[in-house]
């Protein structure tokens, strides 16, 4: 607002300014236009200049031609005479492993375990066969997960020859070139349950063996018994040796045109000896006891805890084991207390420490249930179908208890599948 009463200057300054008032909206647009279709103009020509000049050394992609040499990644699986099959040697497999490892240094330094097993190609005979063979099955899923350890599951006769329990050779042998970074292969039957989930592969104990089976050396050395030892579960290291042994193992089998003299000569060796037909458990102990220093040094006959078990000897104690281990946690808080699947090192490690002096008390680590062929349903005469039955479903719900504890329930009885309860806090 201007004063009534003004300096006679004053008024045409303000005159002034109110004309330059009046103006500067269209000077402010001149100014914006200008340097807008300035800045259009820069945009236009350095978007040109960039389309049309190669950019310089400091910024360019292309790396020079000495860094685009790389080292050959030229592997053994690159060699057109390396095969899977098991009448196809492999040598030098040390040399190649180092090599390929040395390419794939993140699966160095490390004992790394692979579970291999598998079942029959077609559905089982027996009506709940399959049902078993699937709990069977996921019982091993869940082992591996806890521990770290990769699952290969084969239902493929990879070769039609080696039929019944020579089939896991091809297969074996498979893994072996399909996992270089596995320091070990570990073979485990279909029929056999892993029924300690917190017990861990004592792996630096063999760190001078080359194969791990459950057996016992007088009964193999002394009395040659064909029942010494039991293949149905074994640990086999990746490298040449096992490579050798199993071409030499695989001779005794029907890929052998001698399959039937082997029979005869393995009868001979092992006068407690069954069945006619040569067989692979009679084979590795037959190059134990004859051919002395080239293998037995190698393997290593675990007897110390159940590396397989007969089950016939531990499904009967099994609602007594439980319920020591309930005691034994009530005992240790540490034991009691929750945790995630994922860490329960400390755990299991806790849990062996209050284990140590009660070796006759602990959980079996693999219950094997020879005899019973769940697929089939042909049993061993020596026991009934009902006893097969009740037995893997028992052993089967007290590994499932321990990986149910992490999920919060459990089964207050082992013998019945359906039933399942919450666990309670610090219980």
């Amino acid at each position: 607002m201007i004063p009534q009463e003004t300096h006679h200057y004053e008024t045409p300054r303000m005159s002034k300014l109110a004309v330059f008032r009046h103006k500067t909206p269209s000077y402010i647009s001149d100014l914006v236009m200008f340097l807008g279709g300035a800045l259009v103009a820069f945009l236009l020509v350095w978007s040109l200049w960039c389309f049309t000049t190669p950019p310089s050394s400091k910024f360019s992609t292309t790396l020079p031609s000495q860094a685009r040499t790389q080292p050959d990644p030229t592997t053994f699986y690159d060699d057109p005479e390396m095969a899977y099959t098991l009448q196809a040697p492999v040598q030098n497999w040390d040399q190649k492993r180092k090599q390929w490892l040395a390419r794939n240094p993140e699966f160095s330094g490390q004992d790394r375990v692979v579970m291999v097993t598998g079942s029959q190609p077609g559905p089982c005979n027996n009506p709940v066969g399959d049902h078993i063979l699937l709990r069977l099955f996921k019982n091993k899923v869940d082992y591996c997960r806890i521990h770290g350890y990769d699952i290969f599951y084969n239902n493929v006769l990879l070769d039609p020859k080696m039929f019944t329990f020579w089939a896991k050779y091809p297969v074996v042998k498979a893994a072996m070139l399909a996992h270089p970074e596995a320091e070990w292969i570990w073979w485990v039957d279909s029929d056999a349950a892993i029924t300690d989930m917190d017990f861990s592969l004592p792996l630096e104990k063999y760190k001078v063996h080359n194969l791990i089976i459950h057996g016992w050396p007088k009964l193999v050395f002394e009395k040659k018994s064909w029942t010494g030892l039991n293949a149905g579960v074994f640990l086999i290291r990746n490298c040449q040796w096992s490579m050798d042994l199993l071409e030499k193992w695989v001779e005794f089998g029907p890929i052998s045109p001698n399959y039937e003299k082997w029979g005869k000569i393995q009868k001979s060796a092992f006068k407690d000896k069954l069945y006619p037909d040569a067989d692979d458990q009679t084979g590795i102990a037959y190059l134990m006891v004859k051919e002395g220093q080239k293998w037995k040094d190698k393997i290593y006959l675990e007897e110390e805890y159940y590396f397989e078990g007969y089950w016939v000897d531990i499904v009967d104690n099994l609602e007594k084991i439980a319920a020591h281990y309930k005691e034994v946690e009530k005992k240790e808080r540490r034991l009691r207390r929750r945790h995630a699947e994922k860490v329960g090192e400390d755990y299991r490690a806790l849990l062996e420490y209050n284990f140590e002096k009660e070796k006759e008390m602990k959980r079996p680590f693999i219950t094997h249930f020879t005899g019973c062929e769940p697929c089939s349903g042909k049993h061993n005469e020596m026991y009934s179908r009902e006893s097969c039955l009740e037995g893997m479903n028992k052993a089967l719900n007290f590994a499932d208890n321990q990986v149910l504890r992490n999920f919060g329930y459990f089964r207050p009885n082992l013998s019945d599948s359906s039933l399942v309860q919450p666990l309670h806090f610090d219980s």
